[in-house]
């Protein structure tokens, strides 16, 4: 069934206190896409997230981000007022996170909401524990110590923390239960707000597609609590982790330091660990988007200790092997393959094979080499008259430039073919190619369309989500509450009765 839904993070949700959380503004956000007849809401990773503040290098592929927890539903619990949380510096712009100030406001809130709980003696925290034995307390021991350490890796801990000494770890936990327990109520309360906000969603006709990366952060409690999962000496230490090869972008590639899987390890256990993290995954999503789906194929493997990504080579991934393992566990799932980046035959089969549906991304469709002479031979791939239904077409992603930013920065011949394509004349404006854009991805024959917010906010590129290989300025962007018109419903609604989605 053809449908249709917007891509815009938590983070970015307009409201008080510095983030977008699960306040008011989420659930109103939910009733904004249900009167613009919107299907889906694709989010990023909702994981705590580390140094640099990217979803994608999470401390637990498991556990929750707290400052997604709503400040102002601790209020109505009586667990904080609203003098505390105003006294609390969070920044004061409000299209832009300071995660400085988060860290070190936020969290602080955070504990005197712990404190005041009482939740050592709840029964449904205890129970919220049992079901979550697996990860819980190894996430809340991982990131105490962490504090303890200053925040340092867990590669600079004292070798008997750093490699899981039993005693050392019973020694840690009697002295510091307190702190290890302000983490599990963080993830109680977490999940207490997501079910809810999740089950409200849902109530009013809108699916929730989130996001799982292909690879865990090297800092994590994952990796420190599983090292025998990934590639990784009897000193914990990573021998081998990810990146890209070098190319016309990146002349020394692009190391990402993720610690790679031992996937002979994985096939042993049946992808026991894997399975769980979908598992984990279903409770939270509708859908689930993995991304780098191609690793799965092949993966570019960097020794643990390098500088750069020269000296990798490509290896053999699970390829179909682990989906299989999947399937026969928890049955037919719904999966978006995140098939980006250079394509090869084996991986064309790979998603195939699955069945799960690709991603088409508009601004990859315009490439002025192919319309030259002497060019390629065949259609562009990403052009909406070459797919096949079972995919998902955006105009953009959350790693790329805003349509409107895209079209300032590609060449005057690379405009123009997307002018033409969108049926406009040469008096067209940029706002009026972005809206054709929008319109073309409608009418697509791709069964799902996700439109990134900013695109339909017609916003530059000062409200890009991220720009890889950079720090320092991704993950910021937030929408203004102002921005969602009703004539921006009537928009929405319009496209999506007139393409049948």
């Amino acid at each position: 069934m053809r449908s249709s839904g917007v891509l815009l993070p938590i983070f970015s949700l307009p409201g008080k206190y510095g983030i977008g959380c699960l306040s008011e503004e989420a659930y109103a956000f939910v009733r904004y896409l249900k009167k613009a007849k919107q299907t889906y809401w694709q989010i990023l990773p909702v994981g705590p997230t580390s140094f640099g503040d990217s979803p994608y290098q999470s401390f637990s592929t498991f556990a929750g981000n707290p400052y997604f927890i709503s400040l102002e539903k601790l209020i109505d619990d009586g667990l904080l007022t609203e003098k505390e949380c105003a006294a609390v510096d969070m920044g004061d712009d409000e299209e832009s996170i300071d995660y400085g100030k988060m860290y070190e406001g936020r969290y602080d809130l955070l504990r005197k909401a712990y404190e005041r709980s009482g939740i050592a003696g709840s029964k449904k925290f205890k129970k919220f524990q049992k079901k979550n034995a697996a990860w819980l307390r190894d996430y809340s021991m991982f990131m105490a110590i962490k504090d303890s350490y200053g925040g340092k890796s867990f590669l600079e801990w004292d070798k008997p923390l750093r490699t899981r000494d039993r005693d050392a770890l019973e020694k840690f936990y009697k002295k510091n239960k307190k702190d290890v327990l302000f983490y599990e109520y963080l993830q109680y309360e977490f999940f207490a707000q997501w079910k809810k906000f999740k089950k409200y969603a849902n109530k009013n006709g809108v699916k929730i597609i989130g996001d799982i990366p292909i690879y865990v952060a090297c800092d994590s409690a994952d990796t420190w609590a599983n090292p025998e999962l990934f590639q990784m000496d009897e000193d914990y230490r990573p021998t081998r982790v990810a990146g890209c090869p070098p190319d016309a972008f990146a002349v020394k590639g692009q190391l990402w330091g993720n610690p790679l899987y031992r996937w002979d390890y994985h096939k042993k256990t049946g992808y026991e660990w894997w399975i769980s993290r979908v598992v984990g995954c279903l409770s939270m999503y509708d859908v689930i988007r993995i991304d780098h789906f191609r690793g799965f194929d092949q993966y570019y493997s960097i020794p643990g200790d390098a500088d750069d990504a020269v000296d990798g080579y490509w290896e053999d991934g699970p390829n179909i092997d682990l989906f299989k393992a999947i399937k026969k566990k928890l049955g037919k799932i719904n999966i978006i393959a995140e098939d980006l980046g250079y394509m090869t035959d084996t991986v064309r089969k790979m998603v195939k094979d699955t069945g799960f549906p690709n991603m088409k991304v508009l601004e990859f469709a315009f490439d002025a080499r192919d319309a030259k002479d002497g060019g390629n031979d065949k259609p562009n791939d990403y052009l909406p008259f070459t797919y096949g239904h079972n995919c998902v077409v955006y105009t953009g992603t959350h790693d790329n430039e805003t349509l409107k930013g895209w079209l300032s920065n590609i060449t005057p011949e690379e405009v123009a073919m997307a002018r033409n394509y969108v049926g406009l004349d040469k008096k067209a404006g940029k706002d009026d190619i972005v809206k054709g854009m929008i319109r073309t991805a409608f009418a697509s024959p791709a069964d799902y369309c996700i439109i990134p917010m900013q695109d339909y906010l017609c916003l530059d590129n000062s409200a890009r989500i991220n720009t890889p290989s950079t720090t320092g300025e991704n993950w910021k962007w937030r929408m203004k509450k102002e921005y969602l018109t009703k004539g921006l419903q009537k928009e929405m609604k319009k496209l999506t009765k007139t393409y049948w989605r």
